[in-house]
Order: structure tokens, then sequence, then C-alpha cells
């Protein structure tokens, strides 16, 4: 239910910020024409396109300050402040656009009108709200009553979130400890056995459940006595801690399944990203089959052996697939490893040298141009792959992980990825390496897939290294 009153409000607020901008723009076009004794005018179209950007890229900004979040805001002041940060981007960006097009029947003063009288109306609106929540909504006689009953510290903690949270109207009656001896008659009505009481004598409507420690309580006892008397349940699950693990809830044929995600992936996430890696693996081939025989002459000339270099890599989960490069060292460089492995440069389960006697002339250039990594987009377009990831670790390096090393492997290895862009030739440490590709995995979005192509382009062209 709270999520249903989040989404209706959110909704409402950003119809209602985007008709403030709508009335702005129309009064700072009057108060202007006002202002020159009506000789000036503005053409329509540019007129419309201007206030379309405001709306949009004004909803859009306050979405990010978090004003459209389930949270309300913690004081008018702080209100305030997030709507003049989210309008001041939009308004630069609209003055940008009006000086590089050169647009001279556009007036300062109407963009000054404009800017501020979007302010003003919105500030005058979310105050409003604000007011009536305040003032009306939490006090109103059908608000939503609601006991806490639990653990001390999580009771204490659900509370918090509680009184902070958006909706039309709630009020937490109390809450009631599991054990009797952390009853406190400053801040909790009594013990759980005492809710059937509790409910006579308080008006409740829902009582949410969040116990965590007591796991041989008999909860069942409890939440049919809540609905024998037709009170609203919520059951906070015994495996969330405030850290904040990834819980949700997920159904299949009407079964409820609790999951809790290792990354920040979702259905939309993955399928967006299979589509890049699509478009970029067959752009990829093309490049790849155009190169071919240039590469391949070049490297056949200079050192005898196959164009070709396949190894098998460990991809996604230990599903294990053939990883294709233009080979850039000498026949025997497997064989040649073991005598180097002193030489490592990576403290953990990865190798790098320097200057590795392995590498041919021809594989020197290749490598620092990134060529021999293009036959990989046969490896992207199979599926094996993805353009942005973790970097594919042989099987030899995976039996050397320790188990936190293995959440690198539980997505898709890349031709690129945070690490590669990251000042990799600097870092020496193996758990660094893991640490960027966690990072990259937990806090993915798919804007960053595209940030981290932008900047591997970039780095490429510096002849930066291999990728």
């Amino acid at each position: 239910m709270l999520q249903q009153e989040v989404y209706i409000i959110t909704s409402l607020l950003m119809v209602l910020d985007a008709l403030c901008v709508v009335a702005a723009g129309y009064m700072a076009y009057f108060l202007k024409r006002i202002q020159s004794e009506w000789l000036w005018s503005m053409d329509m179209y540019i007129f419309t396109i201007s206030v379309f950007i405001v709306m949009v890229g004004n909803n859009y900004t306050m979405g990010k300050l978090k004003l459209y979040s389930d949270k309300r805001p913690d004081s008018y002041v702080a209100l305030y402040l997030a709507i003049f940060k989210a309008l001041l981007p939009v308004f630069g960006v609209l003055t940008f656009g009006i000086f590089s097009f050169q647009l001279k029947d556009y007036s300062r003063y109407f963009i000054l009108y404009f800017a501020g009288l979007s302010f003003i109306f919105i500030v005058a609106q979310r105050s409003l709200i604000q007011f009536f929540f305040d003032q009306f909504a939490y006090r109103r006689l059908n608000r939503h009553h609601i006991l806490v009953v639990g653990d001390l510290q999580v009771g204490e903690y659900m509370i918090s979130l509680l009184r902070s949270q958006l909706s039309w109207g709630h009020e937490i009656v109390g809450h009631l400890s599991v054990d009797r001896r952390e009853v406190n008659p400053c801040n909790s009505l009594g013990c759980i056995d005492d809710l059937a009481e509790i409910i006579k004598q308080h008006t409740i409507d829902e009582v949410i459940f969040a116990i965590c420690r007591h796991r041989n309580l008999e909860l069942s006892t409890h939440i049919e006595t809540c609905k024998k008397m037709g009170v609203f349940i919520r059951i906070l699950p015994t495996l969330w801690c405030t850290e904040g693990a990834r819980l949700s809830v997920d159904i299949c044929q009407k079964v409820p399944f609790l999951t809790i995600g290792a990354n920040n992936f979702n259905a939309t996430g993955i399928l967006y990203k299979r589509l890049l890696d699509i478009a970029g693996g067959l752009f990829g081939c093309v490049f790849f089959f155009l190169i071919y025989p240039v590469v391949a002459a070049a490297i056949r000339l200079d050192t005898p052996g196959p164009v070709i270099f396949k190894q098998q890599r460990m991809g996604q989960h230990g599903r294990r697939f053939d990883l294709y490069k233009f080979r850039s060292m000498y026949a025997d460089a497997e064989q040649r490893l073991r005598e180097l492995q002193a030489h490592n440069e990576m403290n953990g389960a990865m190798f790098k040298m320097k200057d590795d006697p392995r590498i041919t002339r021809v594989g020197r250039w290749l490598r620092k141009t990134s060529i021999d990594e293009v036959p990989q987009f046969l490896n992207v377009l199979k599926g094996e792959m993805s353009l942005v990831g973790t970097r594919p670790p042989t099987c030899k390096e995976v039996e050397s992980y320790r188990d936190e090393h293995l959440k690198r492997i539980s997505l898709k290895p890349g031709l690129t990825g945070l690490w590669q862009v990251s000042g990799r030739n600097k870092i020496t440490d193996f758990d660094q390496v893991v640490g960027l590709d966690c990072a990259y995995m937990e806090n993915w979005r798919f804007i960053d897939d595209l940030k981290i192509l932008g900047k591997t382009i970039w780095v490429v062209l510096q002849r930066k290294g291999a990728i």
C-alpha cells in the first residue's frame, strides 16, 4: 500500500510541476509583452519548444534530486534549495541553446521572468502540498494507524523510516517488544504476547512485524490473531539487515519468492545490454573481417604460428568458452609462462609483466593499438562475452581465487570494463581489480556502459596500451 500511495503522489507532483512550468512560460510571455508595450513577440513554435524543454528537463532534474522519492522533505528550506538546484541547469541549457542558435527574437527578460516564475510557482505549489500533508493528511480521522512489533533496535529503525515516509496520512501508534525484558514504558506499549489486547485498546489498521533475531518465535500465531481481527499485516524479512541487501519479491505462477540480488542488473537492463552487444558485435565483426588479411600477413611474416590465438577462458559463473585474439606472442608462450611467474608484477591471481619476452615485434604493435582484441567481437556476437564487463580470466587463474574473488565472474566478461579505463597500468593489486569489477556490478546503469565505451575509445586513440 505504501508504494501505491507513493506512486500516486509522485505522479501527481510530476504533473503539477509540469503545469507550473507551462503557467510560468505563458505568464513570462505576457509580462514581457506588457513591458515592451505589446511591440515584442516570439515565434510560437520556438516558445512551445522552450517550454517543453524546461518542463521535461525540470521533471528529470527534480527526479535526480529525489524530489519524487518516497521520503518526505526534511524541511521547507531543504525543499526550496532542491527546487532551485533542479531549475538552474535546465535554464542554463536553455540559455546556451539560445545563444548557440542565435535566436534574435528571444528576450533576456523573458528568460529571467520564465526562470523566476517557474521557481515561484513550483515553490508555492510544493509548499501548499507540504502544508496539506503536515496539517491535514497526517492528522485526519481516517489516517492509517500502524503498530510496529519487533526487536528494539530494528523496531526503532522502522519507526524512524515510517516517520519520514511519504503517504497521504499515517500515524505510528507505538512499538511492541518481542522480549518482555526489553519493554520500556517510555517507548514501548508492551510485549508481543499483548498483541490482541493492544489491538482492542488502540485504533490499529496495520501491524508491521520487524523480527530479525528471534528465530524460535512462533510468528504464525500472532499473524493469525491479526487476520481474525481484520488488521493488515506487513512482515520484514528476517534476511533483511540495515546494511542494505537487495531484497525483492519475485512471483512464479502466484508463488512468492524473496530474492536477494547479487548485483544491480534486472531483466530490462540485461536486455538493453544484450542489444548494445549485438549492435557493437556486428560493427566489430565487420571491422575484423576488413583488417584480417593485412594483420594475418603481418603476423605470418613476423613469426611462425597461427594467426588467431584461441584460449579457454572462464565466463559467467564458470561457463567455459574459447576466447579469440590476434596472436601477439610466440607460439610457445603458454609453455614459457611458468618460468616467468617470478617476474609477475601483479599481487594476486593475475599475470602481468611490463616487458614480456614472449611478445613478438608485431605483437607489441597489435597490443599498443588494441587490434589484438578485435577478434573478441566474435565472442561478443556469440553471447559468450559482452562489450563491457570484467576481464575474462583463464581457468588457471580462477583455481587460485578466494571465495570473494568469484563475484567478478558472476557477470559476463567484457571486451573492456571499469578496471581497463581506470589507470590499469598503475594497479598492481588483484584485490583492487576485484573491487573495481564489483563496484561496476553493484552500481550498474546502462549509461555506465556507454561512458566506459567512450572512455575506452579515448584510451585506444591515446595508445595507452591493451584494452
